[in-house]
């Protein structure tokens, strides 16, 4: 497989996405600068690396085609955490809570939100399933490997943040967003290999 010009236009949209929102998420967290300058280069870098992660992938699937799809799913994956990061900081900030049963309410409105995203991108750009299945069997299953994935993200998020004492002198809010992220990486495995065997297999 090669990369493609839809290949290059969705790595763009999707990098602006994540670029954008990591950038307000450093804003909130009061880690606004690198080297004195404003992190909204990331809105410029990110889309660069999306389209050099594709790249990547589809250059390792000439050895292992696991990786035609892995590349834009991880992709995907980091921009669907974004999403999901995007949310729940701008749900903290509203309310200035960031701990306790809110977050986990918190953790499971944003994973939500990333899951309707995660849904479009991965149909029509990672698997490509376009409208060739069953449409309403297909969502099924994919709410159904979502809803297991949900469990797992939100339950290790929320173990690592209501459980774990913050360490190496992060505030609450720094920690919050790394319960997020641990949740994020162990639910990303998790869905590759549900969708790709149970839910857009050709």
């Amino acid at each position: 497989m090669i990369f493609s010009k839809k290949d290059f236009i969705f790595s763009i949209i999707t990098g602006l996405i994540a670029g954008t929102i990591l950038w307000k998420i450093t804003v909130f967290l009061n880690v606004s600068t690198f080297w004195g300058f404003s992190f909204g280069w990331l809105i410029l870098l990110v889309p660069i690396l999306w389209i050099l992660g594709v790249n990547l992938g589809y250059f390792l699937g000439r050895w292992m085609p696991f990786f035609n799809q892995f590349g834009k799913f991880s992709v995907i994956g980091f921009t669907n955490a974004m999403v999901d990061f995007g949310v729940l900081n701008y749900l903290i900030a509203a309310s200035e809570i960031s701990s306790g049963i809110f977050y986990s309410v918190f953790k499971s409105v944003s994973f939500i939100v990333a899951m309707v995203h995660s849904y479009f991108w991965n149909k029509h750009w990672s698997f490509e399933a376009g409208e060739s299945g069953n449409g309403k069997t297909e969502f099924a299953k994919f709410g159904a490997v979502s809803i297991i994935s949900f469990v797992i993200n939100v339950g290790v998020a929320s173990i690592v943040v209501n459980w774990i004492s913050p360490v190496l002198g992060f505030t609450s809010n720094e920690w919050a967003n790394i319960g997020a992220v641990v949740g994020a990486a162990i639910a990303l495995t998790f869905s590759f290999i549900g969708f790709k065997v149970m839910v857009f297999k050709k």
